[in-house]
């Protein structure tokens, strides 16, 4: 009986919207057009009060925010270049009112057909401002980190078997009963929580790092904050729980470019729903992160997604950076090279452009050190390899009009003919 009443419900509202919208497209000859400027701006302060709130919250940096402030501006002004472009609506031709009519029914009785067999009628509307408000109501509701950490406990009762834990095991507990005549061993508490956290357990390890955060007091660094948020997080089972996120923003504010905080920053957005957060927060991650930085799989992975979830489809994921310490022959092994006889030397620097140029072709790289290598080759007489290097970085930065600008630059210094494109 039920699904007769959701029947003639869908036939009456079908009705009532085919009758609106009729009407609507028989008096849509006599509509003037309207200006749009006014909800596009609208839109435009709504992004502009959001840079700010981040801002303030230390989610982002003035560089980052000055960043999104002039793109903002740029949409702004571009309202102003065509006011033609700023009109809405218009009168509609005849022939093309009775088209819409006729698509407008057919639409209404086949969706309303489709909808009652793959729809779900008692699942709310979801616009972006409700998706927003959800977002933030599960971000206040989420569980404690003691809920959570009780949850994975009742999942995953016995600890993890690894080599070595029969030994580990009376060591830590040597450890802890020497820590209770020396409560103020940072170093011991450093090494406990580090030990701890290998034998799985994680409250245990929790603790030893709040004391060593205790006892450093305004020394501690932002990289004890870090491990301490590593932990809690682990604990939980990857969840950023409210104690967590506390301890990121007060790590970012420390150091708005502290890597371990702007990762779990960026899940603990895509957890309550706010994937747009996680790209912009992640894009700046990876920006700032060296090619070998454990996160970087991941973020790599999902970057183009949340770019189109996000609503910026003209993003294109740069260049893989280059490992952490990684550099190509710099001035000084060039100079150290100097005292070498001509064959070693000239072995020595093919070697070290050798090992760049592999590096870069395994793990990318930077601009500059895409200039270095042609540069580099040039010297070396292997002029045909820096032409087919100079092609190569010109298709990996074509997208990036600065490093492409360099490479470029460092073409025609090392005096390669090849045009720029």
């Amino acid at each position: 009986m039920s699904d007769y009443i959701q029947l003639a419900g869908f036939v009456v509202i079908m009705l009532l919207v085919g009758v609106i919208l009729v009407r609507a497209m028989s008096r849509a000859g006599q509509m003037a057009a309207a200006d749009g400027a006014e909800r596009a701006m609208k839109v435009y302060r709504d992004q502009m009060a959001e840079v700010e709130r981040d801002l303030a919250r230390g989610v982002l940096v003035a560089a980052e925010a000055e960043r999104l402030r002039l793109e903002i501006s740029r949409r702004i002004l571009d309202l102003d270049k065509d006011a033609a472009a700023r009109r809405v609506g218009g009168p509609a031709p005849a022939a093309m009112r009775r088209l819409a009519v006729g698509v407008i029914l057919l639409s209404l009785v086949g969706g309303a057909v489709l909808y009652l067999g793959m729809g779900a009628p008692d699942y709310r509307d979801m616009p972006l401002v409700a998706r927003q408000a959800d977002a933030e109501q599960t971000r206040q509701t989420r569980p404690a980190q003691q809920e959570l950490e009780a949850q994975v406990a009742a999942a995953f009762p016995d600890p993890a078997p690894f080599a070595g834990r029969e030994e580990l095991e009376p060591m830590v507990a040597q450890l802890r009963s020497a820590l209770a005549d020396r409560p103020l061993d940072v170093t011991g508490h450093s090494l406990l929580a580090q030990n701890e956290a290998r034998l799985g357990n994680f409250r245990a390890a929790i603790e030893a790092q709040e004391r060593v955060l205790e006892i450093r007091g305004a020394r501690a660094a932002s990289e004890d904050y870090a491990y301490l948020i590593d932990l809690m997080v682990i604990a939980a089972g990857g969840f950023v729980s409210p104690e967590a996120e506390a301890v990121i923003e007060r790590v970012l504010r420390q150091d708005a470019e502290n890597g371990v905080a702007l990762y779990y920053l960026g899940r603990m957005y895509t957890q309550i729903g706010r994937p747009d957060m996680t790209f912009r927060i992640w894009r700046r991650l990876h920006d700032l992160s060296p090619g070998d930085a454990p996160w970087m799989p991941e973020i790599r992975a999902v970057l183009p997604e949340l770019a189109r979830i996000s609503g910026e489809p003209r993003y294109q994921l740069p260049p893989r950076p280059a490992p952490a310490g990684a550099a190509g022959p710099s001035a000084a092994d060039i100079d150290a090279a100097a005292d070498l006889p001509p064959e070693d030397r000239a072995q020595m620097i093919a070697g070290m452009v050798d090992g760049l140029m592999v590096r870069l072709a395994n793990d990318g790289g930077t601009a500059e050190e895409w200039a270095q290598l042609i540069g580099a080759l040039v010297v070396l007489e292997r002029v045909d390899q820096a032409q087919a290097i100079l092609q190569e970085a010109r298709t990996v930065f074509a997208a990036r009009a600065e490093d492409l600008a360099r490479i470029n630059a460092a073409a025609q210094a090392a005096g390669l003919s090849t045009p720029a494109p």
